[in-house]
C-alpha cells in the first residue's frame, strides 16, 4: 500500500521537526528581533512542510515538483538565517539546525529525483 497522506512522507516528518526546532530556538532571540528575524525564520521554516504537503496533493508531476522546489528555496532561505544568527551570536543551536536542514534538503532532492525518474 502506498503513501496516502502527506504526514506519511519521511521528508514532511523531518521538515516538521525542523519547524519545531526553529520555533524553540527563535523563542530565545532578542525581543527587538521578534518582528524581523524571528518572523522571517518561522515563515520560511513553516513554508517547507507546507509546500511539501501542497505538492503531495497536486495531480500533475510538474505541479508536484514546482511545490517541492518552493520548499527547497524556503529551506535555503532558512539556512541563511541560521548563518546570520550564528554570526550575530544569538545562541541558536547552529550545528544541529544546519544538520537538520541539510537532511531535509537531501530528502527533498531524492523525492524530486524519484518523481523525475518515474516520467
Amino acid at each position: 500500500m502506498g503513501i496516502e497522506c502527506f504526514e506519511q512522507l519521511d521528508v514532511w516528518q523531518e521538515s516538521h521537526q525542523l519547524v519545531l526546532l526553529v520555533y524553540r530556538d527563535t523563542g530565545a532571540l532578542p525581543m527587538d528581533e521578534k518582528l524581523g528575524l524571528v518572523s522571517q525564520m518561522r515563515r520560511s521554516a513553516v513554508s517547507v512542510p507546507a509546500n511539501i504537503a501542497e505538492g503531495f496533493k497536486r495531480r500533475g508531476t510538474a505541479d508536484k515538483i514546482r511545490f517541492y522546489n518552493i520548499a527547497q528555496a524556503s529551506l535555503e532561505e532558512l539556512r541563511y538565517y541560521f548563518i546570520l544568527c550564528r554570526d550575530l551570536e544569538y545562541g541558536i543551536a547552529y550545528d544541529s539546525s544546519v544538520e537538520k536542514a541539510e537532511r531535509v534538503g537531501k530528502m527533498l532532492n531524492a523525492l524530486i529525483k524519484s518523481i523525475e525518474r518515474s516520467l
